[in-house]
């Protein structure tokens, strides 16, 4: 793997190089870590790789790894969504697979150019959407999909987070609240999506209508920083999305609810390794991760057995391994695509406009 971002003293390239090699199948062997070549070649003390292969520019990795009889078979974009477009091109042209940290670039425009490419390229594309990775999420998905909850009729999506409560500090918030480098949306752009995505993904169902209500609560903010959807599924479904970044306390807590009209289940982030199955008549399973009672989606990406916690980082390992067998030519049926990363862009852009216009129920077009 060659990694394009993730230079000193940023989060999420060390969390992307610890997923990846976590099985043993995938090792970070070069990059182009920071658009200042003087950082970019100082990040293989960071990454302990070989000082040659931390390249000033891609068209230096590009061309010296193509040289080479061990070069890469893949590249990683952990920079900040105004890159991602350049970078994932740039790496297709070169032949080479690419993994995308979400949203899939700045913008909807650039997200079906994006897909132009790779259907011309054929080459293979995914999208990080981490929490997609983890057993139980899997479980859930595979639960309602074998019908147990009925037809759904309603879910409820949080993603409450308050480490933006005050003006952005820092590197790793600031780009986060520029519209220059994060593209048209916020909260939405970067938690968001991922509500978007779990929901999605979780219940099977493509949400078709939307009613934004989008907001910069910290003052002189550009982007929004707290977030109400109500949404509306193909299926008639209803539906809420809350995303924030300014509920102070908040840390991360992702959570879902779906409910049918046989049950309800229901899933948090903070406290992955637990499922809740609901009954109309009061009873309330406990699924717990790493147990038998787990499907084939399930058990095939848990590692440790019941009462031993897996979390973010093996599931964002999972996403990987996906990856990894896809390459291989093996199945990988749950990997989010270039399909994810264009409704995710659609919905920014959707709920966004709207909100800014009080349009009231709008259809989501990809």
């Amino acid at each position: 793997m060659a990694m394009i971002g993730g230079g000193p003293g940023a989060f999420i390239g060390p969390v992307h190089r610890l997923a990846a090699e976590l099985d043993r199948e995938i090792e970070l062997v070069a990059g182009v870590f920071s658009s200042d070549a003087r950082r970019s070649k100082a990040a293989a003390d960071v990454y302990l790789i070989d000082p040659e292969r931390a390249y000033g520019s891609l068209d230096e990795m590009f061309t010296a790894e193509k040289a080479r009889g061990d070069g890469i078979d893949f590249v990683s974009i952990v920079t900040p969504n105004h890159n991602h477009l350049l970078s994932a091109k740039a790496a297709l042209a070169a032949g080479l697979p690419v993994i995308c940290d979400k949203p899939v670039t700045a913008s909807l425009s650039e997200a079906r150019e994006l897909a132009g490419v790779l259907a011309d390229t054929g080459l293979t594309f995914c999208l990080t959407h981490t929490y997609t990775g983890y057993p139980l999420v899997r479980e859930m998905k595979a639960r309602i999909a074998a019908g147990e909850l009925g037809e759904i009729r309603k879910v409820v999506v949080e993603y409450p987070q308050g480490w933006l409560s005050h003006p952005a500090e820092g590197k790793q918030a600031e780009w986060r609240v520029d519209p220059s480098r994060a593209g048209a949306g916020g909260c939405i752009g970067d938690i968001g999506t991922h509500a978007f995505s779990l929901a999605e993904f979780a219940t099977g169902l493509k949400i078709t209508r939307l009613l934004a209500d989008l907001g910069a609560v910290v003052p002189g903010r550009k982007l929004d920083d707290d977030v109400s959807v109500l949404l509306r599924f193909e299926n008639g479904a209803r539906g809420v999305l809350l995303a924030s970044q300014i509920e102070l306390g908040e840390l991360n807590g992702l959570r879902i609810r779906v409910y049918g009209d046989k049950a309800g289940i229901r899933w948090r982030q903070e406290y992955p390794n637990q499922l809740e199955l609901l009954h109309g008549d009061g009873r309330q399973e406990i699924i717990n991760a790493g147990t038998d009672v787990l499907g084939p989606w399930a058990a095939s990406r848990s590692r440790t057995p019941g009462g031993h916690p897996e979390g973010y980082l093996e599931a964002f390992a999972n996403i990987y391994r996906d990856f990894a067998a896809l390459l291989r030519g093996d199945h990988a049926p749950l990997l989010p695509g270039i399909e994810d990363g264009l409704r995710g862009m659609a919905f920014i852009e959707t709920a966004v406009s709207a909100s800014a216009q009080k349009a009231g129920w709008v259809d989501l077009e990809v």
